[in-house]
C-alpha cells in the first residue's frame, strides 16, 4: 500500500468500524496533543484506552491507564502510536501479541516507520502513517469546516445536536474541488522529486 497518500474512502472506512483505541503515548496533560486527540475521539463516541507505563494505574478523562497493551482487559480494534516512529515497530510487535489483534495500527502525525507498517500489513492489519485520526475525523465530518478550513466535502444535511452540541458524522462525500493551482504545483513538484529518488 502507498503510505504517502490514503483515499477518504480507506480513512472514513476505518472511522467508521473501529469503536475501541488504544492510545499509545496518552497523557494526562492538558497542555499535550496527545490529550486534545484522546478528549475529542472519546467525544465522538469511541471508547479509548490511555496506555502510557509512566501513568499506569492512574487516570485520564475517567479512563484508567495502563502500563501496556498486554495488560487492557478488553479487545483492542485500533492501537493509535502518540510515541516517536522508533518506537512504532516495538508497539506493533505488541500489538501482534494480543488475542484478538487490533484491526488497525495508525501513526499520528510525524510518525512513520515502514518496517512496522510492513509487519502490521503482512499479519492482516491496516495501517496509516503520519495522519492524526482527530484531524482526519474532523475532516471528512466537515467539522474543521467551522474554522474556514477547505475540507473537500459537500452535505446539504444539517448535523444533529448532541447534548446541545453540534456534532458531524463521517457519513459525508468527498469531492476534489477546492484544490488551488499552488497546491497542484506542490503535488507535481513532490511527485517529480519522489520519481527521482534512487530507490534503497
Amino acid at each position: 500500500m502507498n503510505h504517502d497518500s490514503y483515499s477518504d474512502d480507506y480513512i472514513r472506512g476505518i472511522l467508521n468500524t473501529v469503536k475501541s483505541i488504544a492510545m499509545v503515548g496518552a497523557s494526562k496533560k492538558e497542555s499535550r496533543p496527545s490529550y486534545f486527540a484522546f478528549k475529542y475521539l472519546l467525544e465522538r463516541g469511541y471508547d479509548m484506552i490511555p496506555v502510557n507505563p509512566g501513568q499506569a494505574g492512574q487516570s485520564v478523562l475517567g479512563r484508567t491507564f495502563y502500563a501496556r497493551l498486554a495488560d487492557v482487559p478488553e479487545p483492542i480494534d485500533m492501537v493509535d502510536i502518540f510515541r516517536p516512529s522508533r518506537y512504532a515497530l516495538a508497539t506493533v510487535q505488541e500489538a501482534l501479541a494480543l488475542n484478538p489483534r487490533p484491526k488497525v495500527i495508525w501513526m499520528q502525525l510525524s510518525v512513520r516507520n515502514d518496517e512496522a507498517a510492513a509487519l502490521a500489513e503482512a499479519n492482516g492489519l491496516k495501517v496509516v502513517m503520519n495522519r492524526c485520526p482527530k484531524i482526519e475525523y474532523g475532516r471528512l465530518s466537515s467539522e474543521i469546516a467551522w474554522m474556514g478550513v477547505n475540507t473537500r466535502t459537500i452535505s446539504s444535511k444539517k448535523a444533529p445536536l448532541t447534548a446541545g452540541i453540534q456534532r458531524l458524522s463521517l457519513h459525508r462525500s468527498s469531492t476534489a474541488g477546492g484544490t488551488t493551482e499552488a497546491a497542484a504545483a506542490a503535488e507535481r513538484l513532490q511527485h517529480r522529486d519522489t520519481a527521482a529518488e534512487p530507490n534503497a
